[in-house]
C-alpha cells in the first residue's frame, strides 16, 4: 500500500478538522437547545408560555375576557392544588389577582415547584404575570398548606392581532412537580 502524498494528508487533515469541529458544534448546540427554546418561547409566547411584565397597561379596554384557572400534580407528588376560584371575568388589560391552594398531605417535607401555560397557545404571548409562585422551589412542611398568589393581565394588543381578536376565554393552567433539587432545597443553611 502506498503512503499518502503530503496534498492527501493536508486534505484528510482538513476533513478531519472539519468533522470535529461539526461535532464540537453539534454537541454545543445540545447543551444550549433547552435554554435557547425556553428563550424562544418567553419571547413568542409559543406553547402558551405567558409573558413576563413590570407594570399593567396605563388603560383597561371595554371589552372583557374570561380567564378560567386549572391546577394539576404530577402523579406520585402527595399534595393537594386547586385554584381558589374557577374563573375570572375582567376587562383587557385590568389586573386580576388569583389564587391557588397547595396543601402537603403527607408526613414528609416536599419540595416542589410549579409550571404553567396558557391555552390556547396563541394567547400565551397577551398573558402577563405580574407576580406568580412559578418555577420557585418550594419547600412545604408535613401538613402545610397554602395560599399562593398570581397578579396577570391579558394585554390589550391581543385584540389587534388576526389570530387572537375572537377569543374570549383563555385558560390559565399550573402543574406542581417535585423539584430536581429537592436536596439542596432541605439542606440547613450555613
Amino acid at each position: 500500500m502506498n503512503a499518502p502524498t503530503p496534498a492527501n494528508q493536508k486534505r484528510m487533515a482538513r476533513t478531519a478538522a472539519i468533522v470535529a469541529g461539526v461535532v464540537v458544534g453539534m454537541t454545543g448546540m445540545a447543551f444550549a437547545a433547552v435554554p435557547l427554546y425556553d428563550a424562544f418561547c418567553k419571547i413568542t409566547g409559543y406553547g402558551g408560555t405567558t409573558q413576563e411584565a413590570q407594570s399593567a397597561p396605563a388603560q383597561a379596554l371595554d371589552r372583557r375576557i374570561e380567564v378560567r384557572f386549572d391546577a394539576n400534580v404530577a402523579p406520585g407528588l402527595p399534595v393537594e392544588f386547586a385554584p381558589s376560584q374557577i374563573n375570572q371575568n375582567l376587562r383587557i388589560g385590568e389586573t386580576g389577582l388569583a389564587f391557588y391552594r397547595v396543601h402537603n398531605t403527607s408526613d414528609q417535607p416536599v419540595v416542589a415547584r410549579a409550571t404553567y401555560n396558557v391555552t390556547p397557545h396563541v394567547a400565551g404571548q397577551y398573558f402577563a404575570k405580574l407576580e406568580c409562585f412559578c418555577f420557585q422551589d418550594r419547600v412545604l412542611a408535613p401538613g402545610e398548606a397554602a395560599e399562593l398568589p398570581v397578579v396577570y393581565f391579558v394585554d390589550p394588543e391581543i385584540v389587534s392581532d388576526a389570530d387572537t381578536t375572537e377569543i374570549g376565554t383563555v385558560t390559565l393552567s399550573y402543574t406542581f412537580f417535585r423539584s430536581t433539587d429537592a436536596a439542596a432545597a432541605l439542606a440547613p443553611a450555613g
